[in-house]
């Protein structure tokens, strides 16, 4: 088969088609770049466009309650700041690590709806220039296309209220809950749809909200059925209408809820985290006339060669089968991986992924 665009190989992918080879979109973490830096690739490049990876554009809209931020406290090791969101948080400049959360403006319903009356859907949180500036080439160049929608369980917790905070209200108060998973994606679609009628499209949505951790779930099925799976079909639906496809990146063991996934319409779910029990080859048998799975390479052993190239060569055969399949990590590409490793699996993947 002729070389396919990106384009084109994830719209076949999608389709549950075979393609050239499978789609490759990974992400690595800010001190795995700094590491490849130190090892040789250029300053100013992309590492997607370094491996020859796959050309996948994103645009992200602002749903956020913008409050200020700022900077409180900044070392050559680590930098304490303030979001938009109203979280002050510490983030570790040179470790592979998500950020300490440190304090939350958000902390019951009388907090929320101050915020919630800060977040209005206006043309000023649309990245306008980014699109005047890039979508003709995107198109030209054969990108696939995302829409980022920021909604959910996951970002509310992590983002803006405290993670056993929602835990806890979503017992106690789960009317507060639904009001912030729903307004979150009030305000998304409404931006998208700004950029929609605009004329910019994209191919699919895609959003995060991990729902699970090592061999469990934050919440029963239960909790997610009354609460958080009505907004998810939103999503879905609203992606639908316009006749593009909905991926849910959701890490954790989420193996109960995949059938309500299903259910719901969802087109595609990542990451597949194997260390917290997701077993992609099973999934793959079960699901994947209904799902097209994305990730499900094992982060733990990826800076093991004789592991990754043994586990690539296990679970990609069997993933790529009819389609539907997108490559990389279950998470994220470790700052333990060199360059020179990441450029044998990624050799190994495209041939592995060849049909």
């Amino acid at each position: 088969m002729e070389t396919l665009t990106s384009y084109k190989r994830f719209k076949r992918m999608f389709e549950h088609k075979e393609a050239d080879r499978v789609p490759i979109l990974d992400s690595p973490w800010g001190a795995t770049v700094e590491r490849w830096h130190r090892e040789g690739m250029p300053e100013g490049v992309s590492y997607r466009d370094y491996f020859a990876l796959d050309k996948v554009a994103g645009i992200s809209v602002d749903n956020s309650p913008r409050y200020p931020a700022y900077t409180i406290e900044e070392t050559e090791e680590y930098k304490i700041y303030t979001t938009v969101w109203g979280a002050t948080q510490k983030e570790w400049k040179h470790a592979a690590s998500t950020p300490e959360f440190l304090k939350f403006t958000i902390t019951g319903p009388d907090e929320w709806k101050e915020a919630k009356e800060r977040m209005v859907p206006t043309r000023d949180r649309i990245p306008w220039k980014l699109l005047e500036n890039n979508y003709r080439k995107w198109r030209e160049e054969g990108y696939w296309i995302q829409a980022n929608l920021w909604f959910g369980f996951d970002v509310t917790h992590s983002w803006a209220v405290g993670t056993e905070r929602l835990l806890i209200a979503l017992l106690e108060d789960p009317e507060w809950c639904v009001d912030m998973f729903n307004h979150y994606l009030d305000v998304d679609l409404a931006l998208f749809d700004m950029i929609w009628d605009a004329g910019y499209r994209f191919d699919c949505i895609t959003w995060p909200d991990d729902m699970g951790y090592k061999h469990n779930q934050f919440f029963s099925l239960k909790t997610y059925r009354e609460l958080l799976k009505p907004v998810h079909k939103r999503a879905i639906d609203w992606a639908h209408s316009k006749g593009i496809y909905a991926e849910l990146h959701s890490c954790g063991d989420i193996n109960p809820f995949v059938p309500e996934l299903i259910e719901i319409g969802l087109d595609a779910l990542g990451p597949l985290e194997v260390k917290a029990g997701m077993d992609p080859v099973a999934l793959k048998k079960k699901y994947g006339k209904d799902l097209v799975f994305h990730g499900g390479i094992n982060a733990v052993i990826w800076d093991d060669t004789e592991a990754i190239s043994a586990e690539i060569e296990r679970v990609i055969p069997v993933m790529k089968e009819s389609g539907g399949y997108i490559f990389s990590s279950d998470h994220s590409i470790p700052s333990s991986v060199s360059l020179e490793d990441f450029r044998r699996i990624i050799e190994l993947v495209k041939k592995v992924g060849s049909y």
